[in-house]
């Protein structure tokens, strides 16, 4: 479950503020935020994943406060407990698509690793991109790095996925493969999933639907 407190939050020498009184994922629940570009959704998420960290106010994933870890605890955590997928997919260019997917395990996940193996494959399998597990990822568009981002964040089986634009590059087939399999995985698996997202025709597929504008208490300066 992921559990937001009284959370408030600015960038330096920036006149955003953000301040959020209570926002709740609970374990095997599908919601989503929308609201218009610039309204701080990606600040957001990087705060419920413990990369940034809120000035006052909490955060939990579970029974772990991360918004109070050091940074090298937080990283152990997300690497271990969140799955992220980025807007820009945050791809390794020097490495294979399999080593990008199996990535969490070379920067030192060593829990589960024959069950991360194969539960990688079988995501590329229905995500479509194992026939390029040994492509470099320059040769793949921007749908197929898309693809890889989701099956790097779900093979790990995390208690939380956050996902920043995950079908933003897809076509409308992938779209809907992708988002019914991240959903399946949350409510098989327990886990929360949050899914920041501009298309409204995937909507009726989440069990909560947050408007960000509505949740942030602070409205008077965008931030990308």
């Amino acid at each position: 479950m992921l559990h937001v407190k009284e959370i408030e939050f600015a960038y330096p020498h920036s006149t955003y503020r953000l301040r959020i009184e209570h926002f709740v994922c609970k374990a095997g629940q599908a919601t989503a935020i929308v609201g218009p570009s610039g309204c701080g959704k990606t600040t957001f998420l990087n705060l419920a994943a413990g990369i940034l960290r809120p000035t006052r106010g909490s955060v939990r994933v579970g029974d772990i406060e991360i918004s109070s870890l050091g940074k090298t605890a937080s990283a152990t955590f997300r690497l271990a407990h969140i799955g992220l997928i980025f807007q820009e997919f945050e791809l390794v260019e020097h490495l294979a698509v399999g080593d990008n997917i199996l990535l969490p395990l070379h920067l030192g996940l060593r829990s589960k690793r024959s069950t991360i193996e194969s539960e990688a494959k079988r995501i590329a399998e229905q995500t479509g991109i194992d026939g390029y597990w040994k492509m470099l990822p320059d040769r793949l568009s921007h749908g197929e790095r898309q693809r890889v981002a989701i099956c790097r964040a779900l093979s790990t089986s995390p208690r939380l996925v956050l996902a920043d634009e995950p079908t933003g590059n897809l076509d409308p087939t992938n779209k809907r493969k992708v988002l019914d399999l991240m959903i399946a995985c949350a409510r098989e698996r327990g886990q929360a999933l949050v899914v920041a997202t501009h298309d409204v025709e995937l909507l009726k597929s989440f069990d909560e639907v947050v408007q960000f504008e509505e949740l942030n208490q602070f409205r008077e300066a965008p931030v990308s």
